[in-house]
């Protein structure tokens, strides 16, 4: 789910990430239920302010992701103007914080989905289907009803639909969204866990099956961590309770495995080493004349959930989808967050990620470069040519980055969302929109 926005406000801003960034670490009036009196990671922090069953931001707010009534006719609209209005209207009328991509282009959004799995899938085995943090159904439902006219009987008859849902209020609106179709239901659960919880996948499962996340790394926890200067040694960042009524950040030298293993795969040579191995004596001048602070955001969240599933679902395709960048984020740092909440019916962002109590979304661009690199470390292939050892079957998968635009039109039906002027809000308002495919090859043993 990305953001307490509306879709005007986040995909209709200037489309550039500012990379110069200003200010000191930051500090928020402190929350006990978020943070005690133990330090914690900043990754902890912002588990804790987004899922917490008690105080988390997707616990509180569980019309934070709307549902339409009924499909948008979008070949009624004139042009994008009216289009704009329209959706301005359901905003209103409906008061939630968003509308996710699949819930605004029902069905068609979920039916492109469904058809890549189609095209890319091996149907003489049944058809297995994970989907992490499924919303309100909308997915689940568009995909179970597009295999059901599109495939082969005996494909519907067969398929396993399981959605892994960490929100009590989300799975049983899924339950209630898929169930709109008597059948569905023998095909469809609901798991309510964390899917990056190892334990809740139980053992090791070698058969084929598809993982969808869509808008699910934004909200994935992140780690940050700091320098003090151009040439100083990357420090992982704590939060820690200061004089019981504040919050503020702590630095202590990089030992956390996760945020070590993202370093690793980024390949920073100054991450530990204060970069001696790059920096030159005119750089050290450089740094201690004109010091600037520099910070970068880890997605240690990501690692750890593709870490998971590639331990328990060795041989899972998987298509994720999400943002690329996003515009007029206030929080320095590469892969910096937004930190928006809505309040009396307006959004706003915050400047610090502590500011967020259980009261704001925090989501995160996607590298969908890492992204492709941590799918690879996680399933083995990486660590192995890192280690030096001989490669004789190649990487165990295949992976392709697409446009939302692009993959839309290989996959979906663009003349369904398209107005009567030819502009088409799929195709043309999500930019800062990709698509993630990654499918085990044969070189797996």
């Amino acid at each position: 789910m990305a953001s307490s926005r509306n879709l005007f406000s986040l995909f209709h801003r200037h489309r550039v990430i500012p990379f110069e960034f200003l200010g000191q670490p930051s500090s928020a009036l402190f929350s006990t239920q978020i943070v005690g009196d133990t330090l914690i990671l900043v990754r902890d922090f912002i588990h804790k302010a987004l899922y917490d069953p008690n105080v988390g931001y997707f616990s509180q707010k569980s019309a934070s992701v709307g549902v339409l009534d009924s499909s948008i006719k979008f070949n009624r609209f004139e042009g994008r103007k009216a289009y704009m209005k329209h959706l301005d209207k359901i905003y209103k009328q409906s008061d939630v914080s968003w509308f996710t991509p699949v819930e605004l282009f029902k069905p068609w959004y979920a039916h492109g989905i469904a058809e890549s799995i189609l095209r890319t899938t091996n149907l003489s085995v049944p058809l297995k289907i994970y989907e992490i943090g499924g919303g309100s159904g909308t997915c689940a439902k568009g995909i179970l009803d597009y295999i059901k006219l599109n495939a082969p009987t005996r494909v519907y008859d067969n398929i396993s639909y399981t959605s892994v849902e960490i929100s009590s209020s989300l799975a049983a609106k899924q339950i209630q969204t898929v169930g709109e179709v008597d059948s569905h239901l023998s095909k469809f659960r609901v798991e309510h866990r964390d899917a990056t919880d190892r334990n809740g996948w139980g053992d090791v499962n070698e058969q084929p099956c598809w993982v969808i996340m869509l808008e699910v790394l934004d909200n994935l926890p992140h780690d940050l961590i700091y320098s003090e200067n151009q040439t100083s040694p990357w420090m992982e960042v704590w939060v820690e309770r200061k004089q019981g009524e504040k919050l503020s950040e702590l630095y202590r030298p990089i030992e956390d495995s996760l945020i070590k293993s993202c370093i690793e795969i980024i390949d920073m040579p100054d991450a530990t080493a204060g970069g001696s191995r790059v920096s030159s004596a005119m750089k050290n001048i450089w740094a201690k004349v004109f010091p600037k602070p520099r910070w970068c955001w880890l997605p240690t969240g990501c690692m750890k959930l593709l870490q998971v599933l590639h331990g328990a679902l060795p041989k899972m395709s998987l298509i994720a989808s999400d943002f690329s960048y996003l515009p007029d984020v206030k929080i320095p740092g590469e892969r910096a967050p937004l930190v928006s909440t809505k309040k009396d019916g307006s959004s706003s962002d915050y400047n610090s990620y502590l500011d967020a109590k259980g009261d704001a979304d925090i989501f995160f661009p996607t590298d969908f470069f890492l992204l492709e690199q941590m799918d690879h470390y996680c399933s083995g292939w990486m660590k192995q040519q890192k280690e030096g050892e001989p490669l004789k079957r190649g990487k165990k998968r295949r992976t392709l980055s697409l446009d939302t635009a692009a993959f839309m039109e290989e996959f979906g039906l663009p003349t369904k969302t398209r107005t009567k002027d030819g502009y088409n809000p799929l195709l043309d308002d999500f930019k800062n929109t990709k698509v993630y495919l990654s499918v085990p090859t044969h070189n797996v043993k």
